[in-house]
């Protein structure tokens, strides 16, 4: 009809649902202490649960735990796979941020090139993962919580 306007409403104008609460984890222990005791496997079963907890806190974020673990696993030696890998990590972080309330800290550039300066990549993600564990002060790791955005 002429001069009569129908607007669709933003794809995004619902409210989040909510997800689970992820875990706060040690960073030292995570960057250094546990891949050292076990020979560097600790490092590939943090980087399936942290990307396990990152899709069950936002269900929005279409991450693979198993295939993001095998990049590491099978690739590693190609190099420029677990870069991306490590930048895609650095995304999801960020919007796990984002959907917390949070200001965005979480550089994904950062997240890939640490990697060379002693592994701190590790430490850096895991540090950025805990400001949206501690959001939600209180409540127990895989507990349904609100998202903000």
């Amino acid at each position: 009809m002429p001069g009569v306007t129908v607007t669709d409403p933003a794809p995004y104008s619902t409210p989040p649902a909510g997800g689970l609460a992820m875990k706060r984890r040690g960073t030292v222990a995570v960057w250094l202490g546990l891949p050292l005791i076990t020979l560097g496997i600790y490092h590939l079963v943090w980087y399936y649960k942290i990307h396990r907890e990152l899709q069950e806190y936002d269900r929005r974020l279409h991450l693979s735990p198993g295939g993001s673990t095998l990049v590491l696993i099978f690739l590693g030696w190609t190099l420029i796979a677990p870069l991306v890998s490590y930048l895609n990590t650095g995304k999801a972080i960020a919007n796990a941020q984002r959907a917390a309330g949070l200001p965005v800290t979480c550089s994904p550039g950062a997240s890939c090139w640490l990697v060379f300066v002693f592994g701190l990549n590790t430490w850096y993600m895991q540090s950025q993962l805990n400001l949206v564990a501690e959001a939600y002060q209180g409540v127990a790791p895989g507990s349904p919580v609100p998202l903000a955005a």
